[in-house]
């Protein structure tokens, strides 16, 4: 039900911005205020919009939030991307994070469907 698919999306949504936190340890320190506090800001970004939709009582409330969220999961996604062309982050890393992405994309699309009156 909708209540397992908020928790499980509030689960994994948590595990990417963890995997992005440590991720970001890594880079160098020139890039401390730079790529890896642009990639930290749009995880959180993914986090807040989740907890503020699933606040919202309304569908289309729900949906505006859960449409946000993907969008700065895919600007997430293009950050790890450059990060990696980089190497900042390994490859093994970077297929861990894209897959995550991957994850909570299916799951946010999912939300998305079902908040679409």
């Amino acid at each position: 039900g909708m209540y397992h698919e908020k928790l499980l999306i509030w689960r994994e949504t948590m595990n990417l911005v963890v995997a992005v936190y440590e991720a970001t340890q890594r880079f160098p320190r020139m890039e401390l205020y730079g790529l890896g506090q642009q990639l930290r800001r749009a995880a959180i970004s993914i986090i807040s919009n989740i907890a503020e939709g699933s606040g919202r009582a309304s569908g289309i409330d729900r949906r505006h939030f859960f449409v946000m969220a993907r969008g700065s999961l895919r600007e997430a996604e293009a950050q790890v991307a450059v990060a990696a062309r980089l190497g900042y982050i390994a490859a093994p890393e970077e297929q861990a994070l894209h897959a995550l992405c991957d994850h909570v994309g299916r799951l946010l699309s999912g939300l998305i469907r079902t908040a679409t009156p």
